[in-house]
C-alpha cells in the first residue's frame, strides 16, 4: 500500500540502469558499433559492482 514510499535500495538502482544500457547496446548494435561496444562495456561494469555490493 505505501510501497510508492520506499526508497529504492543502490543495488535496484544499478539492476535499473544496467538494463538501461543493454537495452541501449541492443538498439545500436545493427547502426553504431562503437558505441554498442561502449553501452556493453559500461553494462559489465554495472554488473561487477552489483555482485560486489550483492556478496557483501
Amino acid at each position: 500500500m505505501f510501497g510508492f514510499f520506499k526508497k529504492t535500495s543502490e543495488v535496484e538502482r544499478l539492476q535499473k540502469k544496467h538494463e538501461q544500457l543493454l537495452a541501449d547496446w541492443h538498439r545500436l548494435s545493427s547502426s553504431n558499433r562503437a558505441e554498442s561496444d561502449k553501452k556493453y562495456a559500461e553494462a559489465e561494469e554495472i554488473a561487477i559492482k552489483i555482485e560486489q555490493l550483492k556478496n557483501k
